[in-house]
């Protein structure tokens, strides 16, 4: 269903962002790797793609965490990938819950450069050339933390990635469709929350009426479909995909 789209996967040389780059690959699209340190993990994950799909993989080092380097990294993605980008998913994103009072002004810019401003300006760059021909996917991802008001500074770059992502919708359609999944807790990633709040995952599990955390293959096969054409008409959406984890109740 994407075979001759091109996809750029933001940090995708392993964990979330391997398994997105995956599963794009395996509807088709030829998939741009980006890493920073883990080149080894990178062209492993190119191999592995060349080896289960017909696409054109490739893999590019790119540092989003820095204004400079996210446009370095984004150019050279198109270059390689033949001067365009069809498909955007804007998986970096770093994380912190350090209290309002004690976070470093330093952590604060990180993780919103890293969760906010490097999806801004990486779409800023492909749409160009998405809107000249006439078809684009830009799929960011938010995260659970975007409903709380005790995660501090990822919940709020997490909160601000939903409304960049209905705002981005309004002005580039209809030739390209901007959308959002904010997973719950996935549940590959339990041990790095349990570092940070070890009652967490627990608690998470009981509130969720599903019964079970998403999984990192359940996030990157909605950024798949997203992108095919069973999804056309929905943009300016934020998907929720925590098993109902989010509601409050009394």
């Amino acid at each position: 269903m994407l075979t001759g789209r091109r996809a750029l996967v933001t940090a995708s040389s392993r964990n979330l962002g391997a398994d997105i780059a995956r599963a794009l690959a395996s509807h088709g699209a030829s998939v741009v790797v980006t890493y920073h340190s883990s080149r080894a993990e990178a062209e492993q994950l190119v191999a592995e793609l060349k080896g289960t799909s017909d696409g054109r993989h490739v893999a590019v080092r790119g540092d989003f965490a820095t204004t400079v380097g996210v446009r370095a990294a984004v150019t050279e993605a198109i270059d390689a990938a033949g001067g365009g980008i069809d498909i955007l998913v804007n998986n970096y994103g770093p994380f912190s819950m350090v209290p309002w009072r004690e976070l470093p002004e330093q952590e604060w810019e990180a993780v919103l450069t890293g969760n906010l401003t490097a999806a801004y300006l990486a779409s800023q760059l492909v749409l160009p050339q998405m809107q000249t021909a006439g078809w684009g996917r830009i799929v960011n991802l938010s995260a659970g933390s975007a409903y709380l008001r005790n995660h501090s500074i990822y919940g709020l770059a997490k909160a601000a990635v939903a409304t960049f992502t209905e705002s981005l919708a309004l002005e580039v359609g209809p030739e390209v469709t901007v959308n959002a999944i904010a997973p719950g807790q996935i549940a590959e990633s339990a041990p790095d929350i349990s570092a940070v709040d070890p009652t967490f995952v627990a608690r998470a599990v009981q509130r969720t009426p599903a019964g079970r955390l998403v999984t990192r293959g359940q996030v990157a096969g909605l950024v798949a479909l997203l992108c095919t054409p069973a999804f056309d008409m929905l943009t300016g959406a934020v998907l929720p995909l925590d098993g109902g984890w989010r509601f409050n109740r009394f």
